[in-house]
């Protein structure tokens, strides 16, 4: 093997343990209990199509590149006034993730 590999080998594997260690701090929360980070402005939307970990460890990676088409496609948006107002009302549950300084969510789909 040569140092190469090695090194896209120990990539691999820090990717790995990243989506690993994502998948396990995501959780369901009230949409109204991050109406404090709202407020903030931290909040992004991820569109349902997407998968929440991986879009959260392109953040914890600083991935700009692979980001960038999501932001320009509104995939991951701020939540405007009229979705956090609908949220609110309806008591929303929505998937979440911390990924500092951002509070990343996405709206449950039907069978979940």
């Amino acid at each position: 093997m040569t140092s190469e590999d090695s090194i896209k080998q120990a990539e691999n594997q820090g990717q790995v343990e990243l989506l690993q260690r994502l998948h396990l701090e995501t959780g369901r929360i009230r949409w109204r209990a991050l109406q404090r980070f709202f407020a903030q402005g931290v909040v992004l939307k991820v569109a349902p199509e997407r998968d929440l970990v991986k879009v959260a460890a392109l953040f914890a990676s600083d991935d700009a590149a692979a980001l960038a088409p999501l932001l320009n496609t509104s995939e991951i948006i701020a939540p405007d006034d009229a979705i956090a107002r609908d949220w609110f009302h309806d008591d929303v549950e929505v998937w979440s993730i911390v990924v500092a300084p951002f509070v990343l969510v996405q709206e449950l789909s039907e069978n979940e």
